[in-house]
């Protein structure tokens, strides 16, 4: 009598009929095209209040994307939240186009609960130009202003702590911009003890004094 059990076949998996109303974007693999986004309400709303403030608007994917003139970022931020519902700042980063003047841009990305929908603000900037901070209507803003500031240089006017977050202060560059050596750079933390003093660091007079807790002592 043979121990070999008899192999169960899987069924076979049923296909189901393409949805005729699926949108294009979700289709494999026609990728969505950038499309004029003039035609929005929102748009409507955003250039009868703040006029050539909105420097331009495309839609991908039935997302918006304006571009907000730089001076004007938290005022655009606040009416969003406060008029139209974008309560939630889903993300904050920057963007570096060494070949472009200005070379930055940052980039918000909002979400409104009422109807689902998300959408995108850029801005443009350089070095030496800081941009309003909209840590002021969404208090999520504050670490990845910083963030956006550590990595890129970019500084936001009005931030109530514009200070590195990831790197120490005195490190010598921005490490996301396209032009920082992706091979890193000698920071000479090697040389650096495993805690500083208070008022010591990698630069002078900038470390936090932290030190790991001592373990207990066993008792004699």
């Amino acid at each position: 009598m043979s121990d070999d059990k008899p192999i169960l076949e899987k069924p076979a998996k049923k296909h189901e009929p393409e949805d005729p109303n699926k949108p294009a974007w979700e289709k494999d693999p026609v990728v969505p095209e950038w499309q004029d986004g003039s035609n929005d309400p929102l748009t409507a709303a955003l250039q009868e209040e703040f006029g050539d403030a909105i420097e331009s608007v495309r839609s991908f994917a039935g997302d918006l994307t304006f571009g907000v003139r730089r001076d004007a970022i938290a005022q655009v931020c606040a009416s969003l939240k406060d008029k139209h519902e974008f309560t939630y700042l889903v993300d904050l980063c920057g963007a570096d186009y060494p070949k472009r003047e200005p070379r930055f841009d940052v980039v918000y990305q909002l979400h409104r609960f009422t109807d689902q929908r998300r959408i995108r603000l850029r801005v443009t900037t350089d070095e030496a130009t800081p941009v309003p901070t909209v840590s002021g209507v969404w208090r999520a803003a504050n670490w990845p202003e910083r963030e956006v500031y550590d990595m890129f240089g970019v500084r936001f006017e009005g931030h109530p702590d514009m200070t590195r977050i990831l790197l120490w202060e005195g490190f010598n560059g921005y490490p996301l911009r396209k032009d920082f050596p992706v091979e890193g750079i000698d920071t000479g933390s090697a040389i650096y003890p495993e805690y500083y003093e208070a008022g010591a660091g990698p630069v002078a007079g900038t470390g936090t004094g932290w030190k790991p807790p001592k373990p207990p002592q066993e008792p004699s």
